[in-house]
């Protein structure tokens, strides 16, 4: 069953509009406009001006913009007389929202954070309309982002302001140059969010655990991004693997230390990481277990390749070894 209310009917019309005319929309989610990325579109719009019409509704005989801001910014600069414009009705603040969501889904990815500013906004109207709080396939079918998308969104949303601030900073910044992205923050919230819920006493210090974090990816002492899978997997193994609390707590808190050269890698050496590759080996020896049987039931001993009758006989040797090491 469709969620979205039934839009009023729409007139259309395609018009030639002098670009000071126009407004910005005050709901346009596009917070970023990287200066590379306007000095292209300025020097394509200049050759051969604009192919795709911007899309406007009429307010108090001015216009406001719901699609096409790149554009009408490089209008204005190049000192265009007119820009074509599919004009419409002016629509409710919650179907211009979703209309520019539908849009941008279409041509092109925002950033997430871009995404995110305006989404809580759209749950808050939604909700007043139907009386309920949109779930997450509700926001996925308005906004026409997946489902893993818009919990992308939701860890952006629950920064605090002054990281939000920061990673505002680095989207400025041409892509090749942001080391602090949208990913670094989403992946870090993701970890701290799974280290919370098996250790709750962390939850008053995660500002100033957010501020060791960063410091430690910039100084290099955690060396990338995917790093902070480890440390979910640190707290994960609490409960999943028997590690003891304490030991996992010890290791955790050394990585948000800042006076202390520990990263996430060298907390899961310490602790898990060898509780996790023998659970991966238990489950690739049940495999073999299960091909061995096949192979002996059937008897396709000729179907066997020579390589992998090798490799078995080496993996014998080893068991063999393994074995009489063990107490």
């Amino acid at each position: 069953m469709a969620i979205l209310s039934s839009p009023p009917r729409r007139t259309r019309s395609l018009k030639q509009i002098n670009p000071i005319d126009i407004s910005e929309n005050p709901e346009n989610p596009r917070l970023i406009f990287r200066k590379e990325e306007m000095e292209s579109l300025l020097r394509s719009i200049d050759q051969y001006g604009i192919q795709v019409p911007v899309t406007v509704y009429e307010e108090h005989g001015k216009f406001r913009l719901l699609d096409g801001e790149r554009r009408w910014r490089c209008a204005l600069t190049l000192g265009l007389k007119a820009v074509p414009a599919i004009v419409q009705n002016k629509p409710s603040e919650l179907q211009n929202l979703v209309l520019m969501y539908n849009i941008h889904a279409l041509r092109e990815q925002w950033d997430y954070f871009t995404i995110a500013s305006k989404l809580e906004r759209i749950i808050e109207l939604w909700t007043l309309e139907h009386d309920r709080q949109p779930n997450e396939r509700d926001q996925s079918e308005l906004t026409g982002l997946s489902i893993g998308a818009i919990r992308r969104c939701q860890l952006l949303i629950g920064l605090p302001g002054r990281f939000k601030s920061l990673l505002m900073e680095e989207l400025e910044k041409p892509k090749s140059q942001q080391k602090l992205s949208e990913d670094f923050f989403i992946e870090m919230e993701r970890s701290l969010k799974t280290v919370t819920r098996r250790l709750p006493e962390y939850e008053e210090d995660l500002d100033r655990i957010r501020d060791t974090l960063i410091e430690k990816f910039r100084d290099g002492k955690i060396a990338a991004i995917t790093d902070f899978r480890q440390l979910s997997k640190i707290a994960t193994a609490i409960e999943g693997l028997g590690v003891a609390q304490r030991t996992a707590k010890a290791a955790l808190d050394k990585v948000f230390n800042p006076r202390h050269a520990f990263g996430i890698k060298e907390a899961y050496a310490h602790t898990v990481e060898f509780e996790y590759f023998e659970r991966k080996a238990s489950r690739e020896v049940d495999n073999l277990s299960d091909f061995i049987d096949v192979v002996l039931e059937e008897r396709r001993f000729d179907e066997l390749d020579d390589e992998f009758v090798k490799d078995l006989r080496l993996l014998s040797e080893r068991l063999e070894a393994l074995l009489k090491a063990l107490p």
